[in-house]
């Protein structure tokens, strides 16, 4: 998966995914930005969160069974010195309809310790290059 993100001015990003849809990020007032999109670390839980949740959903529908209504709270826990990476993420799933106990937690752990690329990439190698004016960065980073 690839593709770009550019800069709008002050403290604001934007890209447009692979899939087509438009991605606004910006930080608050207090730190320079214009509050016009979400600020990242919201997404990353949103993205964690809505993996799951697609995992979950595509999982009962294979088990045949149907929610009529489905919702998560989400909490991050950062922490308080910089990176401030998130030290906990708690997800609670509320779940209606006529869905056996046993194989809600079952797509619930599938999720968590199989299918969500999203959280599982949390713990991933990142690597980092750079360039200048169209020109390769030179320093290893």
């Amino acid at each position: 998966m690839e593709f770009t993100i550019n800069w709008k001015g002050k403290m604001a990003f934007g890209s447009e995914t692979p899939s087509g849809h438009t991605i606004l990020m910006d930080a608050s007032e207090e730190v320079g930005g214009e509050n016009q999109g979400a600020r990242p670390t919201e997404l990353l839980l949103n993205a964690v969160a809505g993996c799951t949740g697609i995992d979950i959903i595509s999982i009962l529908h294979k088990m045949r069974l149907e929610p009529t209504a489905f919702q998560m709270d989400v909490k991050g826990v950062r922490a308080d010195d910089h990176p401030k990476k998130f030290t906990d993420i708690h997800i609670h799933y509320a779940l209606d309809g006529d869905l056996p106990e046993e194989k809600v937690v079952r797509a619930i752990e599938l999720s968590k310790d199989k299918y969500c690329s999203v959280s599982h990439s949390l713990s991933s190698n990142i690597t980092v290059s750079y360039s200048i004016n169209g020109k390769e960065g030179e320093k290893s980073l």
